[in-house]
């Protein structure tokens, strides 16, 4: 079993005793609807001690946690010892829409005893200090957002890191939640350079940034409008706001710089007459590719979120990458089918069309779509760039039975938790915000899961856009030759990217060797003429160095990197 997949006991006492798991069932809490008891778990256990402090929406409140964390497999219980964190803090309630839920989700962020930030590896995630617990509830399946991340990933992109948790909430049973890595800079997550307040000219002053389209719920939230409207006849704007580096971190030089890039991009997208030019067009401003992969993404589970809401995009340094990313993809609890607006629950059409015809949308949305997410996608080498990309995913990642074994595997994992979940929230059988299907059973939620997702394959399948095309054109640029780049990070743990050139599209091998020239990884795989990546999980290996290969098309290069646990 992946350990990404594994779920986590989460225990949160008020009692001011951090060392006290015993669960008391008479202890009161403001948002428990039932008591359960439990005292142990085939899964880890995390207890946080708020101190009588009410956990609020505003700003981090300081507060105690410790993990239990045995191993993968290994039962945990209440009374041992913590042994993956025990520590201080912040925590605060996060999201918009789910704060009307009595299930709250939170932001928590590791700290030392003065209050300082704290990089720590949390379940085998790697060290970082900002991390989500979030809460399923209007989900009623449990894992639609993990299952999302996993598909990211196994189409190359970078995707938080997941496992499912269980949360005791001041000595009360708060029911299942997964931890999640929070989107930001770093070598394991957005892997960008860091931009310092220094950073004011030249190429540092060119990356790294990451911008997203959203709600301005939380603190810490500016940004900037939009020049251009998404529809004529509605005044509302698209705001961009700064998500890294925070608006109280970064400076003017710097907000001149993303402002004017996305400016000039917004620009081109609005008035050029050729914006598929590789010269003026889009490819001069992003990366594609990631837009595609942004877009069958969002699509396969017809997100009505998607473009609007929960978007990010990232630039790095020029020196490293001169294009701005779409991704990583975030929020897909009212994804599958279980939307009961916008036609979320319909397993045909696209959600990009529908989101941008302007009389689908009522004038009291403040929440719409840039004007050039469609104009990418209705523009022809786009399209074909679209067609080519699903007819690698489709018969992947994307494929009907790898989806049901995904599903499979978490229903198993929580086959022991969700029982004790939907005792404490009953919502099952219950239409609760905005689903469109409301099983009576669990079973019944995963099945109309399964059935909408092969049904909308099949739908994605038949009416895809764009056409087969070799895309050896001079729009799109093709290396000389083929090539294996160098991975980063490199040291890694557990997750590394590997980035390759193809000359031309095909099919391509990725494998991996020990030290003693052993076979421990091999993937074979459809690549792209031009710039690919992959991201290699060596969550099961041992610490050491590794070799890796590319073959393709008679070219074979071997290249060197190393794991450290």
């Amino acid at each position: 079993m992946n350990k990404l997949f594994f779920l986590v006991l989460i225990v949160i006492s008020a009692n001011g005793n951090l060392l006290s798991k015993k669960l008391d069932s008479t202890s009161s809490s403001s948002n428990s609807l039932n008591v359960v008891s439990f005292t142990s778990s085939n899964l880890p256990i995390i207890v946080i001690n708020t101190h009588g402090q009410q956990i609020v929406d505003d700003y981090k409140i300081t507060a105690d946690m410790g993990i239990i964390y045995n191993g993968e497999g290994v039962r945990n219980n209440l009374t041992d010892p913590f042994n993956n964190y025990n520590g201080k803090i912040g925590i605060e309630i996060r999201g918009s829409s789910s704060q009307m839920f009595p299930k709250k989700q939170y932001s928590v962020e590791t700290r030392d005893l003065s209050g300082n930030d704290l990089d720590v590896s949390l379940l085998g995630f790697p060290a970082e200090n900002d991390w989500v617990l979030y809460a399923p509830y209007n989900d009623k399946s449990l894992i639609r957002d993990v299952l999302v991340y996993r598909l990211a990933n196994d189409m190359g992109r970078y995707a938080s890191r997941s496992k499912f948790c269980e949360v005791v909430l001041n000595n009360e049973y708060a029911g299942v939640y997964v931890l999640f890595e929070k989107i930001k800079r770093d070598v394991n997550r957005v892997n960008i350079k860091k931009l310092n307040p220094t950073d004011i000219s030249g190429d540092a002053l060119t990356g790294g940034y990451i911008i997203k389209i959203d709600k301005t719920d939380g603190e810490n939230n500016a940004g900037w409008f939009s020049n251009y409207l998404p529809f004529p006849q509605l005044p509302n704007k698209i705001l961009y706001q700064y998500h890294v580096p925070k608006p109280d971190e970064i400076v003017q030089q710097q907000m001149t710089y993303i402002q004017s890039l996305i400016f000039n991009f917004e620009t081109i997208m609005k008035y050029s007459s050729n914006i598929a030019d590789s010269a003026t067009g889009y490819p001069k401003y992003i990366d594609t590719d990631s837009f595609v992969d942004f877009i069958l993404i969002n699509e396969l589970v017809k997100n009505v979120d998607a473009y609007r809401l929960s978007t990010f995009l990232y630039k790095d340094r020029d020196s490293r990458n001169t294009k701005l990313f779409a991704g990583p993809v975030w929020d897909f609890n009212i994804a599958f089918g279980n939307a009961d607006y916008y036609e979320g629950w319909m397993t045909n059409g696209w959600q990009l069309e529908h989101l941008t015809n302007s009389q689908n949308i009522p004038s009291y949305e403040p929440f719409l779509t840039p004007f050039w997410w469609r104009k990418l996608f209705d523009d022809t080498k786009f399209r074909n760039r679209v067609y080519a990309r699903w007819q690698n995913v489709k018969n992947g990642s994307f494929k009907v039975q790898n989806i049901y074994h995904y599903v499979d595997s978490l229903v198993q994992l929580l086959d022991e938790s969700k029982s004790r979940n939907f005792e404490k929230w009953p919502t099952l059988g219950i239409w609760v915000w905005p689903n469109y299907f409301v099983g009576q059973t669990y079973e019944q939620e995963i099945n109309y899961l399964k059935s909408w997702t092969a049904n909308r394959i099949n739908w994605l399948d038949q009416n895809m856009i764009g056409e087969p095309t070799d895309l050896n054109d001079p729009n799109y640029p093709l290396p000389s030759d083929f090539s294996l780049d160098q991975n980063y990070p490199n040291p890694f743990n557990p997750e590394t990217i590997i980035p390759f050139n193809m000359k031309s599209s095909g099919i391509a091998e990725i494998a991996v060797f020990n030290i003693l020239g052993k076979k421990v990884f091999d993937k074979t795989l459809y690549g792209y003429g031009g710039e690919n990546q992959f991201v290699f999980n060596g969550s099961n290996l041992e610490s050491g160095i590794y070799f890796y290969s590319l073959k393709a098309f008679g070219f074979n290069q071997v290249r060197k990197m190393c794991l450290v646990k």
